[in-house]
């Protein structure tokens, strides 16, 4: 009996020490160790990777240590700020609560001074005088209205008779405005489209989103550490770049990368990464509000981005800026899918004139319906590095770096320019940049001395300001029309051995555009001939008629304004000779970069071009552009084989207001035939041969 209940008693206590083994062991800050974690906590809620290790030495502890006490120290500073937000609503809601409960005890006994009854529910008077606040606003809208109508149509509003019902049969696309030639062929009827198809733009409908706290601090985190690794790629040696030329960007040597970050791999995908550093003419300051503002954002690279959002601010404060945001990135041409994508964008800055804006990709799952581009693209740490200079110059250092897998082949004539990397590389970023932050400056710093190489055309600042802002508007809505997006598609209506046409349909709704259907229609095609001979080829005005099949008359130049240091970087006034038309003018401008180069132009009447260059707001004038992009096909160039140029050739044809229509045989002949001779006189001036 004693040996059992000794036994009983001596197991007891070995099952109670075996419990205590298996509880969990927990580690006890000292109060010093945590002084100096709250002091730091203080100065820098969110260390960085490096900061960490320096406080693991110091206190002794390991950096998961350091990593889980400020994620613990941060979600425990949001519930008090939580706590004492709540208290503070709750104090405020049941004071307006009695003061409520006052007031309409008060107006239960209210009476009329006047009768000595009860009071009306309304006041007439008031409701009079909103009345006539209302009318008085109207008044100056319609007047408004009147004076733009005034100005562009010669007479007042009330004059014009009344609008004629439409004849929807056919559309002339002689062009007669340019001139007395007439391009032989079918009219366009207005079955454009199949019924059926969805090939008119609707924007994609992001469903509203909310994030909890959780998701937040995750996105934090996620943002801290890919601006960790932008940072040490930024400052990378020799073992993590490679120069494979004296010229270009540098390329990343994928070995030195896997083995300083252990990142899973996709067998599936190839990678792109690069980076490249260049000086621009706008301050550290301005560059950063650009970036940060997805409408400005679209407007610094309308070459690259077709189309940005930002879906929510997630942090902002003294340590930095967190943006989750939407974008669809382009190459402009009709062959070239484009890269759509949800990823954090997150600016923090580092010292006085010195910024670091670091994008990533972030995974948002039920979100993945909206996204119709045959290419998976995933955007690593990627983003600049921002420094001040002097006289308001900055220097900036950039790195792009992809993980792409294509789910459809790559158009063979882009192939070689997308696997090199430099279709969506840091260099085509880089020149985009300095080129606009060019045109920004020349519009800046425009002055009546400014404008002695207009010939007197312009006839102050303000209209070449105007002008510019014009020309601006025209290049951007080129851009966003030339690639599809939002879930579009391009028809494929005809092919030759030499290009494809490429056709969609698009009713336009904005303000600076004709109202109404609009057929694009884009080809791309390859010449033996370097880039520069073939933009210099397209934007002379003496070259002109060579190539412009809706205007084969001689131009002249009556207006020009340069934009850039590049003598190609310059915005043109044409008017043609010989033309019964003569209330119509061409608005061209002609940019250029290391990543390639446009020349896009539009057809606008005189008292519209009159409007912009008297200085006033051009927002309204209508624009429909055409035009051509050009680059480089991405080939190493050789005696053997030279390199040559991509082309994409744009036309956009405002059709009806119609809604419903459709595309026919006739109609695709006509279109087709536009894009056919375009394409052959451009080869017959540059004497190629089509076989």
């Amino acid at each position: 009996m004693e040996f059992i209940g000794g036994g009983g008693e001596g197991g007891d206590h070995q099952d109670g020490a075996d419990s205590r083994r298996k509880k969990k062991r927990y580690h006890r800050h000292t109060p010093e160790q945590i002084q100096r974690l709250e002091r730091m906590f203080r100065d820098c809620p969110h260390p960085d990777e490096k900061t960490r290790n320096l406080l693991s030495r110091e206190l002794n502890l390991h950096p998961r240590q350091i990593k889980f006490w400020f994620q613990n120290r941060r979600t425990q500073m949001k519930a008090q700020h939580e706590r004492a937000d709540n208290c503070a609503l709750r104090v405020e809601n049941d004071k307006i609560r009695c003061e409520n409960i006052a007031i309409r005890e008060a107006l239960k006994n209210i009476i009329c001074p006047t009768c000595g009854g009860p009071p009306v529910n309304e006041d007439p008077f008031f409701n009079e005088q909103k009345l006539r606040i209302e009318n008085s606003q109207l008044k100056q809208e319609l007047d408004r209205v009147s004076s733009i109508a005034a100005k562009y149509m010669g007479r007042p509003l009330a004059q014009l008779p009344p609008m004629q019902p439409m004849n929807a049969s056919s559309l002339d696309l002689s062009m007669s405005n340019f001139g007395s030639h007439v391009i032989p062929g079918p009219s366009v009827d207005l079955d454009l489209l199949p019924r059926t198809s969805s090939s008119v733009i609707t924007d994609i409908p992001f469903a509203p989103m909310s994030f909890s706290d959780m998701d937040k601090s995750i996105m934090a985190d996620c943002a801290a550490d890919a601006l960790n690794e932008l940072i040490r790629l930024l400052q990378g040696n020799d073992s993590l770049w490679m120069k494979p030329s004296s010229e270009g960007s540098e390329i990343l040597n994928l070995d030195a990368y896997d083995s300083m970050f252990r990142r899973p791999k996709n067998p599936n995908a190839r990678i792109e990464a690069s980076r490249n550093a260049s000086v621009v003419i706008m301050n550290s300051i301005a560059l950063v509000d650009m970036f940060m503002d997805a409408k400005k954002w679209i407007e610094l690279f309308p070459t690259i981005v077709s189309k940005a959002r930002t879906v929510e601010v997630i942090s902002s404060g003294q340590n930095g800026t967190l943006l989750l945001m939407y974008e669809e990135l382009q190459v402009l041409s009709s062959l070239v899918p484009t890269r759509q994508l949800y990823f954090l964008r997150f600016c923090q800055q580092f010292e006085p004139g010195s910024w670091a804006v670091v994008d990533v990709s972030y995974d948002i799952t039920h979100q993945e319906g909206p996204f119709s581009s045959p290419c998976k693209a995933l955007r690593l740490p990627s983003g600049c590095l921002i420094q001040d200079m002097p006289d308001g110059y900055s220097k900036v250092t950039w790195v792009e770096h992809w993980e792409v897998e294509d789910k459809a082949p790559i158009h063979q004539l882009y192939r070689d320019l997308i696997c090199s990397g430099f279709a969506f590389g840091a260099e085509r970023w880089l020149s985009s940049l300095q080129r606009i932050c060019e045109r920004i400056a020349c519009s800046s710093m425009v002055s009546a001395n400014s404008t002695q190489d207009l010939g007197g055309v312009i006839p102050s600042p303000e209209g070449k300001r105007s002008m510019m802002k014009l020309s601006q508007r025209m290049v951007n809505y080129f851009c966003s029309s030339i690639n599809p997006s939002n879930g579009e598609q391009w028809n494929t209506f005809s092919a030759t051995h030499d290009f494809e046409v490429r056709t969609t349909v698009h009713r336009s709704s904005d303000p600076g555009q004709p109202n109404g259907l609009v057929i694009s229609a884009s080809a791309t095609i390859w010449l033996p001939i370097s880039p520069l001979n073939v933009f210099n080829f397209l934007r002379d005005e003496r070259c002109r008629p060579q190539w412009d099949v809706l205007n084969q008359n001689p131009v002249e130049e009556i207006a020009h304004i340069s934009n850039g240091s590049h003598p190609g970087n310059c915005i043109s006034l044409l008017r043609a000779y010989n033309t019964s038309q003569s209330n119509m003018l061409i608005l061209q401008e002609s940019c250029i970069d290391a990543s390639g180069s446009l020349v896009v132009y539009c057809p606008v009447d005189l008292p519209a071009i009159n409007i912009a260059m008297s200085g006033e707001d051009p927002s309204y004038i209508p624009l429909l552009p055409y035009g051509f992009t050009i680059s480089s096909d991405g080939r190493p160039g050789s005696e053997g084989s030279p390199a040559g140029s991509l082309i994409s050739i744009l036309f956009q044809i405002l059709v009806s207001n119609l809604s419903s229509a459709r595309m026919n045989q006739e109609s695709i002949a006509t279109v087709n035939s536009l894009i056919s001779s375009t394409v052959n006189q451009i080869k017959t001036s540059l004497n190629i041969n089509s076989s």
